[in-house]
């Protein structure tokens, strides 16, 4: 019998210093390298990709080679796949995007499943909540966004509708949306 190399696995992610929680459940291969694993992220999540990002686990920190914000012991992400950070269910590391806002998502690998060449991955199988828009100032500027969308008396009301429209639902997550961008990133 040969030996698999390649896994599935089920992880979850959530935003940290949010309530009521933001959260995705996704299925991805075990050897996705991590520029690939954050570009899932960003669309699961529903981020833009306009900042950058950082992966930490256990004291080391995996980043893209960027030579204006090369610091001394980051590595190099590119060299490194999901498997190698997240070897047993439960294991677990933190993904950070938009050092500006700083979200923090606590990403947890919750079950390792055999590989099915027959599964499309990566798939998103559940989520909850909509993602905050980029560039609303990080967990405390969302907790102001939503309080001043829910009341017309706020003083940034009207700025912040004119600024993300009337469709902006805090409470809304599109799972078929999110499957047909991966679909459309990773398998077109």
């Amino acid at each position: 019998m040969p030996i698999q190399l390649r896994k599935t696995y089920q992880l979850k992610v959530t935003l940290k210093g949010i309530r009521p929680p933001i959260w995705r459940r996704i299925l991805t291969e075990s050897t996705m390298p991590l520029p690939a694993f954050h570009l899932t992220l960003q669309v699961v999540m529903g981020w833009d990709n306009a900042h950058l990002h950082q992966f930490t686990q256990d004291g080391k920190i995996y980043s893209i080679r960027d030579p204006e914000f090369n610091l001394p012991g980051t590595l190099d992400e590119s060299q490194y796949r999901l498997h190698q950070l997240l070897k047993k269910e439960k294991d677990h590391l933190v993904y950070e995007y938009d050092f500006g806002d700083g979200w923090e998502h606590h990403v947890v690998l919750e079950k390792i499943l055999p590989y099915d060449p027959g599964q499309p991955l990566p798939l998103c199988i559940k989520g909850k909540r909509a993602c905050p828009p980029e560039d609303v100032g990080g967990v405390w500027g969302y907790t102001n966004f939503l309080e001043a969308l829910t009341d017309p008396a706020h003083p940034d009301h009207d700025d912040y509708r004119s600024w993300v429209g009337d469709s902006f639902d805090p409470l809304a997550f599109e799972l078929e949306e999110v499957n047909a961008l991966l679909h459309d990133i990773f398998r077109s």
